[in-house]
């Protein structure tokens, strides 16, 4: 049995985002006007941006039978034993992670080791790794 669950996108960081990336190209623009110059910075920025939406987008979380798989883009991290899950726990660090969203969860595995997930069903992604590991303990609140 294989579950995917995608991850949940937080529109106002993707807005903020591109505010930051955007916002500082406007005053150039209004003074300047749309030249080769700015045609080239708004083609990188531009570019850069999509980066970022393809990261936000193709993020998502697997569950198969004995495995947590996490893909973020192209990216691939190392799958959680489902059998060393600890403890979910909801958090709203700012750390680095596979979450594209602020309404994260904090999985606690292994001796110390930690992984920030956004699932879209935070419940639901909770239920289906109880499913499979009756023993995770589950700090996520409704």
């Amino acid at each position: 049995m294989t579950i995917k669950h995608r991850s949940k996108v937080s529109y106002g960081l993707l807005l903020f985002i591109f505010l930051v990336s955007y916002g500082p190209l406007t005053p150039v623009l209004i003074s300047e006007g749309l030249n080769d110059k700015m045609i080239g910075a708004l083609g990188v920025v531009s570019l850069s941006f999509g980066f970022i939406l393809y990261f936000f987008f193709g993020t998502y979380y697997v569950i198969d039978s004995k495995e947590l798989k996490v893909k973020c883009g192209f990216f691939s991290y190392k799958p959680i034993p489902i059998s060393k899950i600890k403890e979910l726990v909801d958090t709203r660090t700012l750390i680095s992670a596979p979450a594209p969203s602020l309404d994260r969860i904090e999985i606690k595995y292994g001796k110390s080791e930690k992984m920030i997930l956004s699932p879209e069903d935070k419940n639901a992604f909770a239920k289906d790794l109880r499913r499979i590991n009756p023993k995770i303990k589950n700090n996520i609140s409704s």
